[in-house]
């Protein structure tokens, strides 16, 4: 009797651990069916600089053709409930984009590449350098700064649950270049806050640069791509972009009474080209002639352009980091105890498609160099 007991009761503990698998696995299955693409995306994370500047490449969808397709958003409150509900599965999140003061230029390398040079400017901010593959459009690496994610000195993607707010990268970038070559970068303009309202479809800066990067592939595309939409700047600021692409074309495009203002080299007042070569620099003032001089930033724009004008618009990627040391922001301890300093200079090559990145000023350091094909 004793031992038919002990048999049955062993019977009985196999059947629940069995069961207990199973269950184990249909969780797992389900896991990876719902959140499959999105937990691959967390531990593709890597930290590549102490600074700190983190890496992720993003796996599957991210939803932009569903973004626009339920017409988009008007304010940064739209994109949220957007991204909270189609990517962060309700997981509460912010995307703020405060005062940054940043410079960009456009150059020719020696070797004839297309070379685009972007300084972010601001307090603190933990940089992330995003991979991103759509499916319909093109692969792209983009810098995103974790702080307007949430992230800073108390809070960082050290761990899987720590990292769960990155998954809404993709809809803040900042500057980036993708396959076709064509890069670009936003920059603040101390204005009214652009808000076109005609019938067509509303689109925010951030979700403008992501467009950008996925579906256009020279300046001419980006240009009207812009044009076909309603713009409404994040975060109550108003801002505008430089575009870039690898035939060496670029433009400056700025809102003026919500009205697009398209700048080719040439066209600003205080511009200069040579023959064959094509350059443009901005900072945070607008260059549309007559309102050329509203803003801040002249001093930077006079550093960059007189360099552009010296060489011709002909500069190394290392030139283009001494470009852009140049006219980086040196420490600055505000009243509130904020720290406010260049975060990170990128150049791009259009190219190439590289990219070099050198976070929290540390010019005297190798720069982390990356490319769209690894």
């Amino acid at each position: 009797m004793a031992k038919t007991r002990a048999s049955l009761a062993k019977r009985v503990a196999l059947g629940v651990a069995a069961t207990l698998v199973a269950l184990v696995v249909v969780a797992t299955a389900a896991f990876f069916m719902l959140f499959g693409h999105e937990f691959k995306t967390l531990t593709s994370i890597q930290k590549v600089d102490d600074y700190p500047l983190y890496t992720m490449t993003y796996d599957g969808d991210y939803g932009i053709d569903e973004f626009l397709a339920q017409g988009g958003a008007s304010n940064d409150a739209e994109l949220i409930d957007f991204v909270v509900g189609r990517i962060m599965k309700g997981l509460p999140i912010t995307i703020e984009l405060p005062d940054l003061a940043c410079s960009t230029f456009n150059a020719t390398t020696p070797e004839g590449d297309a070379i685009f040079g972007r300084n972010f400017d601001l307090e603190y901010s933990p940089g992330m350098l995003v991979r991103t593959n759509p499916t319909d459009g093109y692969a792209s690496v983009s810098m995103v700064n974790l702080g307007f994610l949430g992230y800073g000195e108390q809070k960082l993607p050290e761990d899987l649950v720590s990292s769960l707010t990155t998954l809404a990268a993709p809809y803040a970038p900042l500057d980036g270049v993708n396959e076709a070559g064509l890069a670009v970068g936003v920059l603040l303009i101390d204005t009214d806050p652009t808000d076109q309202q005609t019938d067509k479809v509303d689109i925010t800066t951030t979700t403008a640069i992501r467009m950008m990067l996925d579906g256009c592939a020279t300046v001419d595309e980006a240009v009207a791509m812009l044009g076909e939409y309603d713009m409404h700047s994040s975060a109550n600021s108003c801002y505008h972009f430089q575009i870039a692409d690898a035939s060496g074309d670029s433009a400056i495009v700025e809102y003026i009474g919500d009205e697009l203002s398209v700048l080719r080299p040439g066209d600003e007042t205080t511009m200069g080209t040579s023959e064959g070569t094509a350059y443009q620099a901005a900072t945070n003032f607008l260059l549309t002639p007559g309102d050329y001089d509203f803003g801040g930033g002249q001093d930077r724009y006079e550093v960059l352009m007189g360099a552009l004008e010296a060489s011709n618009g002909v500069v190394s990627e290392e030139g283009a980091m001494d470009m852009l040391q140049s006219v980086s922001r040196e420490v600055q301890v505000r009243d509130d105890g904020s720290v406010f300093q260049t975060q990170w200079s990128c150049v791009y090559n259009l190219d190439d498609l590289t990219a070099s990145i050198i976070m929290g000023g540390k010019y005297d350091e190798p720069a982390f160099e990356v490319g769209l094909a690894e």
